[in-house]
Parts: structure tokens; sequence; C-alpha cells
């Protein structure tokens, strides 16, 4: 359908075209009312959270004005302390003024994303039997636009990535299975593909479990298997692919889930329910 996969930068420098296109249009008349002069700024931020997105609130910024400095006094992916200066800026007033808003709004909601992953990333540690671990993993439900930024956001909280897109990965549901006939039907059509991609089946009960795993299958997506279940599905898989869980998991059962012994648990909440972190710039 398209020509290209987008890449981080590319997708960083549309959302920041965007953003100001939505906000400023043909131009910003209430910063014309303070002339253009050098003025200096600081960011507060009222609560603890990771610092995430650094890279869009100063490509924002210095697309209004190319000479703008900011010093950071924390570092991306830093726990930020409430109450405490984020960052301090030089910038012209009028371009200050028009960027404030938009450079604080991808700052409130990847630092969000951050935050929220690495709470479920902290809830797991030292709790998985398994020797390779157990990953907290996103989903593809994210806010449109903004899929590799959230998905960054992720990885700076210390979780990881499931597929990008759809061009990234092939993930079998249980409509492709319904589609297809079968659940070996459906994994058999996807390896033929040769597409170079992971392939991921999700299953709903053991007998499906066990049919994914004769037909070859090397990742398997549990869907609302309660612990119990989980843990069994660990025995019948034996290491024979990557059991990822999911479906409608909170923080309170994460510790309990990643102690069966699965691989990964995939949350679709880290990007979908979407918050934003308190900060507050003021002009000195």
């Amino acid at each position: 359908m398209f020509e290209y996969n987008e890449t981080l930068e590319q997708a960083r420098q549309r959302n920041i075209h965007d953003a100001l296109m939505e906000d400023i249009g043909t131009g910003d008349w209430t910063a014309k009312l303070v002339p253009s002069k050098p003025v200096n700024a600081q960011l507060i931020v009222r609560q603890e959270a990771v610092l995430c997105g650094v890279d869009w609130f100063e490509g924002t910024l210095k697309k209004l004005d190319p000479n703008a400095k900011v010093t950071w006094h924390y570092l991306e992916g830093d726990m930020m302390k409430p109450d405490t200066k984020v960052c301090d800026i030089q910038a012209d007033s009028q371009a200050l003024l028009s960027a404030e808003r938009t450079c604080i709004n991808f700052l409130q909601t990847l630092s969000w994303t951050a935050s929220i992953t690495r709470q479920h990333v902290d809830a797991i540690a030292g709790a998985s039997p398994n020797p390779k671990g157990c990953a907290v993993l996103d989903t593809r439900k994210t806010v449109p636009g903004l899929r590799q930024a959230q998905k960054y956001a992720v990885l700076v909280g210390g979780g990881k990535n499931q597929r990008l897109a759809l061009w990234h990965g092939i993930l079998i549901k249980e409509n492709h299975i319904a589609a297809a006939g079968s659940v070996t039907a459906a994994l058999k059509n996807a390896q033929a593909l040769n597409s170079g991609v992971d392939i991921q089946i999700e299953v709903e009960n053991f007998a499906e479990l066990e049919e994914a795993l004769a037909a070859g299958a090397k990742s398997i997506l549990i869907d609302n298997f309660n612990t119990d279940q989980m843990k069994q599905a660990v025995a019948i898989t034996a290491g024979r692919a990557l059991l990822e869980a999911s479906g409608g998991i909170n923080l309170d059962q994460m510790r309990a889930i990643a102690s069966t012994g699965v691989d990964r648990i995939s949350l679709g909440k880290l990007t979908k329910d979407v918050h934003a972190v308190d900060f507050s710039m003021r002009i000195l």
C-alpha cells in the first residue's frame, strides 16, 4: 500500500510537523502580542515520573527557533523527583510561546508511557523462574499517529516492543484462524509466505496450544489464561516456543503471572490508557 516503512526519526519529524500544524496553522496571534527577543525559561515537573520525549521536545522548539538551547537536568529514562527543575531553556520569546504547549504535550504523554511501563517492569523483578526472565511488552493499541513514539517510550521505561506494526511481524489471531479454517492451516499459510518476519499465533485453550506446537509454532500468545493454566501451558510447551500472556492483565496480577514461567506479558494499557505527567513552564 505504501512505498516504505517509517523509521523512528521519520515518525518523530512527522509528529512534530503535524502537532505544530494543528496548533499553529497559519500563525499564532497571541504570540505576536509580545516583542521578539531572547528569553530564559524553566520547565518544572510536579510529580515523580520517568523522563521521556527529550528529542520531541527539543525538535518542536527548534522547528520554530533553530538557535534555541535546552539544558537538561535529567537524562532520558531518569526518574524525576516532584517539584524539581527538568531543564533550562534559552529561546526567542515568540517561538517559545508558540511551541510551549506542543513541547509539553509530547513530554507529558511519553513520560507517562515510560513511567507506567517502569511500574510494570519493577513489579515482576525477580519473580520469574524462567532462566531467560520475563519481559513486559506493549501492543498495537496506541494513539493514532504516535505508534513509534509510544513504543519508544515503552523501551525507555524498561519494557520491550511487540511488533511495531503489521509490516513488522505476523500475529495470527482468532479471526485469522477462523478464516483460514484451523490453527494448522493458518500457521502453514504464514510459514509459506517466507516473509522474513516473526510469526506468532494466539491460542485460547490447550487443544489449540498443542495443535500450534505440532504445526511448528515458535511464538504463542496464550489469551485470557488464568495463572494455573499458564503454568500448565509452560509445562506443555517445555521451551519449544516463546509463551506470551495477554488479555486484561493489570498491575496487581503481574508478579503472579511472571512466576508461572511465561516468557512475556503484553499489556495494551501501557499505550492506550493515556494520562499526562504534570509539567509547568515559566519564563523568568
